[in-house]
């Protein structure tokens, strides 16, 4: 009984830490201007003050334009992730040959590439084909840096499903298309929510591609417009911190909402081979 009592009081410290810039960032929003960098800090902000969400966000076109555009580049990365990550993950399960664990290699060597050098030579080709400044741009890029850990994570699921299910399926006149749709997808429904949710979140916090693909602002990311609060003199940092939380607040929510499905998830697709 002491060791599970110490072990959780370690892992409320663990998550205190963790969790306090979050909370610096949201009292930070609610301060007056003079409270931000008053000495001893303030740490509860009373009376809360809400001017700053007016100012950067409410009464902000930018910030509001740039919050659509993070979500239709966000839904639109998912979808394009899904479309093209099921099918993949399901080939790589349903392949048997000796060297299909050795063409999972590239998928994981892929995730250690910075996204940094992966800009560059996106600029060139979209500059190429006028996709620069566009919202399909991001949303290609995204699925670029996306897609190899949806393919890695539901590959697992897919080997879960019993072939002898296709193959009844086939009996009954069900071709291989059918019953990818019918049986194996609705089986691998975790797997697949998980790899939306975790797509979502790499997209709406995605900053580098936002920053090299467009330059004009009526197409950037929430990510890049943020960097508006930020100037030669100083840093609007309630306003910052008030746009900072509002972009936070669907990561949040999504993760509160689907917490049990996403772990889950995850851990019915650790499986060996």
């Amino acid at each position: 009984m002491r060791k599970r009592w110490g072990l959780t009081a370690v892992g409320a410290v663990i998550t205190a830490a963790y969790l306090f810039p979050v909370y610096w960032m949201v009292a930070t929003s609610l301060k007056d201007r003079t409270d931000i960098f008053s000495s001893p800090p303030k740490w509860v902000p009373w009376p809360p003050r809400f001017d700053a969400y007016h100012s950067a966000v409410l009464d902000n076109p930018v910030m509001l334009r740039a919050l659509g555009n993070s979500a239709i580049i966000a839904v639109g990365t998912v979808i394009m992730t899904l479309l093209l990550a099921a099918p993949a993950g399901y080939g790589m399960a349903r392949l048997k040959l000796r060297w299909t664990g050795l063409m999972m290699l590239p998928f994981l060597v892929s995730q250690l590439v910075p996204t940094i050098n992966l800009a560059v030579p996106l600029y060139l080709i979209f500059s190429r084909t006028g996709l620069v400044n566009t919202q399909l741009s991001l949303i290609i890029a995204n699925t670029i840096i996306t897609l190899p850990f949806a393919v890695i994570l539901l590959r697992p699921f897919f080997l879960r499903v019993p072939a002898e299910l296709e193959e009844a399926a086939a009996t009954d006149g069900c071709g291989r298309l059918g019953a990818f749709w019918r049986i194996v997808l609705p089986i691998v429904r975790p797997g697949l929510l998980t790899v939306a949710v975790f797509a979502f979140v790499m997209t709406w916090g995605e900053f580098a591609m936002g920053l090299t693909l467009t330059t004009d602002e009526r197409v950037q990311p929430v990510t890049v417009i943020l960097n508006q609060f930020i100037g030669q003199y100083g840093t609007e940092w309630a306003p910052l911190m008030a746009a900072s939380t509002i972009v936070a607040l669907p990561i949040v929510i999504l993760f509160v909402g689907l917490q049990r499905l996403v772990v889950g998830g995850l851990a019915a697709g650790a499986v060996k081979e």
